[in-house]
């Protein structure tokens, strides 16, 4: 076969396109790599092929939504289409019709389980992965309807308790009243999701369960569906069971040349004949099961979904014990505590063996993600599952060394190395014996990776054009691909300083020399645009791409917390790029994005930069009712914009943020309550957090206001040797040097200037 590489592709393609009149794409793709610079990868096939599933999607919608808008369609569906609301796209030459407004929705399932039911904000259900949703309504006898996704008053919670978590939904409309309540729950030891409906209405009136062919990203088809012969559930499309409490009073179905069955419903129950089966070969089947409701009174009901076996039985005591062994806040602020534990159980949810950076858009594996995901999970004392997770990295790695999730993105080894450094400061374990070998070749392969470095070039010695890891930009010589590389050559230095005294000092050497090419760089870059902030990559003007290059400084800590580098750029992000208190990150994310928006919080933390603790409240602000942030943020409608719904790394930053201002490391000492809101202090309730893993030991922080002003800080630490030095720089307060024996301290208010 080796002729194929030697036959003509380009003239054919070109003769072809040019016979059909359309555009050249072997012109068109050449000219798109000239906005670029010239790399071995142009875009990884990995996020290519995502694409093309996600638009085929689109595409799809855009011959269905537009022409059916009588149908009931999600709630994101109802505000995107719609004239008179902001979230109003318009679609005259748009292809493909995605969500890009409301991508918000929340998980539930199961710790260690790879299902994760949704639930959109208007509870909408989809319980199986890119499948067919449940929804529920309420049908009054004269063909009103309360409809969630349509309803003006809408409320929803998320449940956390001590057995898992519940999304909750209470949708209303004059008189009718519905309620209901997704969860996932074992019954030996497989999964099985629930939705508990509650339905009241002042009149007769039925409660709806009804089946449809779309999920929060669109179309997702139901060809075939029957009424079971005992009338107490589905069976959809020949093979998932949908079962019901009790039988239906009425059950109608409808296929898509006969429209929504929700039209269906207008005409008189009483005189149709019920109807238990269809098929539609278009793949837009839908069904409706009517429960009678008793007029004033409240009807529970229940539906139930199997979800696909797991290859093991999960533990039944999952959630209590995760709860048992993990950090704990205890703050009187109900909003931060409340999004603290959520966004621990989301980690909890989406790490079942590997890492998820989110349940359905994003249920597949980077390594960028993972590795900011399992620091959450560290520093939150979820040791064991950071662990499981790691084992997973080494069987990733080519023979080359090369850590590969997706192709062209050279920052995943210094990720890598980085996190498995991190792994066992926290934990005080040396390198195991099963990683040592993915750590030399993964180190050796940043030091081959690397361009020439003669000096002379901006780019001399970074490493090579990449597709943007972190949509940056197009690819480009990465600042953010270097920054990484040369903290995974000093973590592959610190992790062989024992076993392999000669490599360890190797692989410093190479870092040092690396890190003196990324500054003459930066230098240069300097000189060229006349401030020392540090743009996204060699060539490029200030722009919010230069967001990737504070990684210098959270979390990689590569340079002094004052640096003039890093204070000018986290300058400019704040007067350029902020929307609504936010990061808005114009590149692809197109939204304010609430990860990014911490790292620069976490940068201003490290200065002493009392802003940090604005810009997290501008996060706290951005969260959804269930305690969830999208991967970015519209800044009109508040909904997701980009990506998952719900984004796991947003989750991973809140809790890396609240630790960091409990507890932090700098250099060779601790800093404590840094980044505590004086509100917290204002109710006169001791706060605490802990136990926390840190690089010298685990430890627990507790603050107690005094009646006259002062602040008792108190801190219990199990240290892996000797206690470290700590500096309390609790905001307001003196700063403390305690000696090493203390363990409590009381603290001054500062003198106003």
């Amino acid at each position: 076969m080796g002729w194929l590489k030697w036959f003509p592709w380009r003239f054919l393609i070109r003769w072809l396109a040019k016979r059909h009149e359309f555009i050249d794409p072997v012109t068109l793709l050449a000219r798109l790599r000239n906005f670029s610079q010239p790399s071995e990868v142009g875009e990884p096939i990995e996020l290519l092929r995502a694409g093309i599933v996600f638009h085929a999607r689109g595409l799809i919608n855009s011959r269905v939504i537009q022409n059916n808008l009588d149908w009931v369609w999600p709630y994101w569906i109802r505000r995107q289409f719609d004239p008179h609301d902001d979230s109003f796209i318009p679609r005259a030459f748009s292809i493909t019709h995605v969500n890009l407004t409301h991508r918000n929705w929340t998980a539930v399932g199961w710790p260690d389980c790879e299902q994760y039911p949704i639930v959109d904000p208007r509870g909408l259900l989809t319980p199986l992965y890119d499948g067919w949703s449940l929804d529920s309504w309420i049908l009054k006898a004269d063909k009103t309807c309360l409809i969630p996704s349509a309803a003006p008053h809408c409320q929803q919670t998320l449940e956390l308790g001590a057995d898992g978590i519940a999304v909750q939904t209470r949708s209303e409309n004059g008189l009718c009243h519905l309620t209901t309540r997704t969860w996932v729950e074992l019954d030996a030891g497989q999964p099985v999701c629930h939705l508990q409906i509650e339905a009241t209405a002042d009149e007769q009136a039925w409660a709806v369960v009804a089946i449809r062919p779309m999920n929060p990203e669109g179309v997702s088809f139901i060809h075939t569906l029957c009424l079971n012969q005992d009338r107490q559930g589905w069976t959809v499309n020949e093979e998932t069971p949908v079962i019901f409490s009790e039988s239906p009073s009425f059950h109608r179905v409808s296929d898509y040349h006969n429209g929504d069955v929700y039209l269906a419903l207008k005409e008189n129950l009483q005189e149709q004949a019920n109807t238990d089966r269809v098929s539609c070969k278009v793949g837009m089947a839908t069904a409706a099961a009517l429960f009678k409701l008793p007029p004033g009174k409240a009807k529970q009901l229940e539906v139930t979904i199997p979800l696909p076996k797991e290859h093991a039985a999960l533990d039944p005591d999952s959630w209590r014990k995760t709860g048992q062994n993990r950090c704990h806040l205890q703050i009187p602020d109900p909003r931060d505590q409340f999004l603290f534990d959520a966004a621990i159980a989301t980690l909890v949810l989406h790490s079942p063996k590997d890492v998820y950076p989110g349940p359905y858009t994003y249920k597949r594996f980077w390594f960028r993600d993972a590795a900011f995901i399992i620091h959450g999970l560290l520093c939150a004392g979820l040791i064991d599952r950071a662990e499981r997770a790691l084992e997973q990295f080494p069987q990733r790695q080519s023979l080359g060394g090369y850590f590969h999730s997706q192709e062209g993105e050279w920052d995943a080894n210094g990720e890598v190395l980085w996190i498995l450094q991190r792994f066992c400061q926290l934990t005080n374990q040396p390198l195991k014996e099963s990683w040592r070998q993915a750590v030399c070749r993964g180190a050796q392969w940043i030091i081959d990776k690397r361009l020439p470095d003669d000096g002379s070039s901006p780019h001399a010695g970074l490493m090579p054009p990449g597709f943007s890891a972190e949509h940056l930009g197009p690819n480009d010589y990465y600042y953010w691909d270097d920054f990484w590389s040369i903290a995974g050559l000093r973590a592959a230095s610190y992790l062989l300083e024992t076993s392999d005294p000669g490599l360890s000092q190797h692989f410093a050497r190479e870092a040092e020399a690396f890190q003196a090419a990324v500054n003459r760089s930066l230098d240069q870059a300097a000189r060229r645009l006349g401030r020392t902030a540090m743009p996204a990559a060699p060539y490029r003007r200030l722009d919010a791409g230069a967001v990737g290059s504070l990684a210098a400084g959270y979390p990689l800590q590569l340079y002094d917390a004052h640096d003039p580098k890093l204070m000018d750029t986290a300058k400019f992000l704040l007067e350029k790029c902020f929307v609504e208190g936010g990061f808005f990150q114009d590149m692809i994310h197109s939204g304010i994005n609430a990860y990014l928006t911490l790292h620069v919080a976490q940068v201003l933390l490290r200065a002493g930069d009392s802003r940090c603790m604005d810009l997290m409240d501008a996060v706290a602000n951005l969260a959804s009712p269930t305690g969830q942030w999208p991967e970015a943020i519209h800044p009109r409608t508040q909904g997701g914009c980009m990506g998952d719904g719900q984004h796991v790394w947003a989750a991973a930053e809140w809790v890396l943020m609240i630790r960091n201002c409990f507890v932090r490391e700098e250099g060779k000492q601790l800093i404590l309550c840094q980044g505590i809101p004086e509100r917290w202090l204002q109710a006169g309730k001791a706060i605490s957090f802990g136990p926390a893993p840190t690089t010298f030991g685990i430890l627990t922080v507790t603050l107690q206001p005094c009646d006259d002003g002062e602040v008792q800080v108190s801190w219990r630490g199990q240290w892996h040797h000797q206690a470290p030095p700590i500096q309390i720089q609790l905001p307001g307060y003196k700063t403390v040097i305690p000696s090493s024996r203390q363990t409590a301290i009381k603290l001054c208010r500062q003198e106003q200037p």
